[in-house]
C-alpha cells in the first residue's frame, strides 16, 4: 500500500506541475509587436516601452500604418503603435491572442496618461482582427485545447484495442481525423460561435491536428507496446497541452517553454486554427509542417511496427509447421546379446 500511496502523490505533483506551472508564470516577454511612424516618434516609444516593460516587447520599425497592419495580418506581430499621424494609435488583433491585446490595451492607457500631460489627444484603440461577437473572449478556442487532445488519445486506444493491422489503423485513424474535425469544427463555428472564416479551412486545421496527435501515439505504441503508448500520451497530454499557449500565447509562456509548445501538436493545432479562422490562412506554414510531421512520423512508425509483428509471427508459424527430427537409433552395446539371451532363457523358464 505504501509504493501505491507514494505512486498516486508523485502524480498529483506532475499532474499539478505540467498544468499550474504555465499559468502561474506566465507573463509578457518578446511578444513581437510593430511600432509604425517616423524614426525619432519611433525612438521615443519603443524608449518608453522598454523603461516600462522592459523585455515585454521584440519591436519591429516599420514606416506607415499599411506596413503594420500587413505585419498583424501575416501573424508576424500581435499587435501595432502607430504615430505615424501624429495622435498614437494602438492596433491590437484580439483573434490572435486575448491576453496580449489586453497588455496593448493597458499600453494604450499609459501612452493616453502621457498625452494628458503633454495636452494631446487620448491614445486610440482599434482592433484589426477581432474575436467573434458570441464569444468575445475566446473562451471556445482556449476550452478546445483539451478536448482535441483527448479526442486524438482516445481514437489511438480505441484502434489499438479494436483494429488489426498497422494499414487499417492508419486508415481509421485519418477517417476519423476528418469525421471528427468536421464535428469539432461545426460545433466551435455554428453552435458556439467561436470560430470565423471558411468552416471547411477550419475543419481540416483540426482534423490535422488530431491526426497528427492519435498517429504519433498509434506509432509509438506499434514501435515500442505499452511503453510507447504511454510515451505519446504524456507528451500529448502533460506536455503539448500545458504548453499548447491556447490560452494566453506561446510567447506568454515561461522560458523555453513557448517553444517548445509549438513544436507538438496541440500548440501547432492551436495556432493553425487561429489562422484558418481569422487570418485566411496566413501565418500557417510553420504549424502545417509540424503537424504533418508529427503525422508522417506516426505513420513510419506504425507501418514499422506492423512489418515487424508481421515478420515475427511469420517466424513462429514456420517453427510451428517444422516437424521434429526423428530420434537416432541406438548403437548395440557390448554385452547386450549376452544380456538379451539371459533374460529370453529366464523367461522359458
Amino acid at each position: 500500500m505504501a509504493k501505491a500511496v507514494v505512486l498516486l502523490t508523485a502524480i498529483t505533483g506532475v499532474l499539478l506541475t505540467a498544468f499550474a506551472w504555465p499559468s502561474v508564470r506566465s507573463s509578457v516577454h518578446d511578444v513581437p509587436i510593430a511600432v509604425a511612424g517616423p524614426a525619432a516618434a519611433v525612438k521615443q516609444v519603443s524608449t518608453a516601452l522598454a523603461q516600462r516593460l522592459p523585455d515585454a516587447f521584440e519591436i519591429t520599425e516599420v514606416a506607415d500604418t499599411a506596413a503594420a497592419e500587413r505585419l498583424i495580418r501575416d501573424r508576424e506581430v500581435y499587435g501595432a503603435i502607430d504615430v505615424s499621424s501624429g495622435a498614437p494609435q494602438v492596433v491590437i488583433a484580439s483573434a490572435a491572442s486575448g491576453a496580449i491585446a489586453q497588455t496593448l490595451q493597458s499600453v494604450a492607457a499609459g501612452l493616453s496618461q502621457a498625452q494628458a500631460q503633454t495636452g494631446g489627444a487620448k491614445a486610440a484603440i482599434r482592433d484589426l482582427a477581432a474575436l467573434p461577437a458570441d464569444d468575445p473572449r475566446g473562451a471556445g478556442l482556449a476550452a478546445g485545447a483539451l478536448p482535441l487532445v483527448m479526442v486524438g488519445l482516445l481514437a489511438a486506444v480505441l484502434l489499438t484495442r479494436l483494429v488489426r493491422g498497422a494499414t487499417r489503423r492508419v486508415t481509421g485513424a485519418l477517417a476519423f481525423a476528418v469525421t471528427g474535425g468536421m464535428a469539432a469544427a461545426a460545433i466551435l463555428q455554428f453552435w458556439l460561435g467561436s470560430l470565423g472564416g471558411s468552416y471547411w479551412a477550419n475543419s481540416g486545421a483540426v482534423a490535422l491536428t488530431i491526426a497528427a496527435t492519435s498517429l504519433s501515439i498509434l506509432g509509438l505504441d506499434a514501435l515500442l507496446g505499452f511503453v510507447g503508448f504511454g510515451l505519446g500520451a504524456v507528451t500529448m497530454m502533460l506536455i503539448g497541452n500545458p504548453l499548447s499557449g491556447a490560452a494566453t500565447a506561446p510567447e506568454m509562456l515561461p522560458g523555453w517553454s513557448g517553444m517548445l509548445g509549438r513544436l507538438l501538436p496541440p500548440g501547432s493545432g492551436g495556432q493553425l486554427l487561429r489562422s484558418t479562422a481569422f487570418f485566411d490562412g496566413r501565418g500557417a506554414a510553420q504549424s502545417v509542417i509540424v503537424l504533418l510531421s508529427w503525422l508522417t512520423l506516426g505513420v513510419v512508425l506504425c507501418l514499422v511496427g506492423g512489418l515487424r509483428a508481421r515478420r515475427a509471427a511469420t517466424v513462429a508459424a514456420r517453427s510451428a509447421r517444422t516437424p521434429a527430427s526423428p530420434a537416432s537409433p541406438a548403437r548395440p552395446q557390448p554385452g547386450d546379446a549376452d544380456r538379451s539371451a539371459s533374460e529370453t532363457s529366464l523367461t522359458l523358464r
